[in-house]
């Protein structure tokens, strides 16, 4: 009966980190999501309360010391389109001032809002090659 009910309990546990998970996306419930999935499992064997709850912290904080680190850097490696930008020259429609920001066209014809990198005024029609992306603004220099 006891085994029953605490398969019951590790799927809470495995449903509320999830949830937090999604509410966060900070990759550190996840990991104690994944060992509330192998404790349902381990609750069916018999095993003690206690053991089960020191099996789910050892694997727990196993896997969130030994592959969130991995998989943390997979990410921030993965590059998006707006990162392929870096480097491509573009064309200011739009003039770019020091407490102003301009406009500027892409290659494929999208015009991004853009700053300068320094405090130069960079004039519409000008040719400015993209240094950075800060989120949906471009940060360019003049050529």
């Amino acid at each position: 009966m006891f085994d029953n009910i605490m398969m019951w309990i590790w799927l809470g546990v495995v449903v509320a980190c999830v949830i937090v998970e999604l509410l966060t996306t900070s990759l550190t419930t996840i990991w104690f999501a994944f060992s509330g999935v192998l404790m349902i499992f381990l609750s069916k064997t018999g095993i003690a309360l206690q053991w089960q709850i020191l099996i789910f912290l050892g694997i727990s904080f196993a896997l969130l010391f030994l592959t969130r680190p991995l998989v943390m850097k997979k990410i921030k490696a993965t590059k998006t389109n707006v990162n392929a930008l870096e480097g491509q020259e573009v064309l200011v429609v739009k003039t770019i001032s020091k407490f102003q920001k301009g406009e500027a066209k892409t290659k494929n014809g999208v015009i991004w809002t853009c700053v300068s990198e320094g405090e130069d005024e960079i004039p519409e029609g000008a040719i400015g090659l993209v240094t950075k992306v800060d989120g949906n603004t471009l940060i360019i220099k003049a050529k």
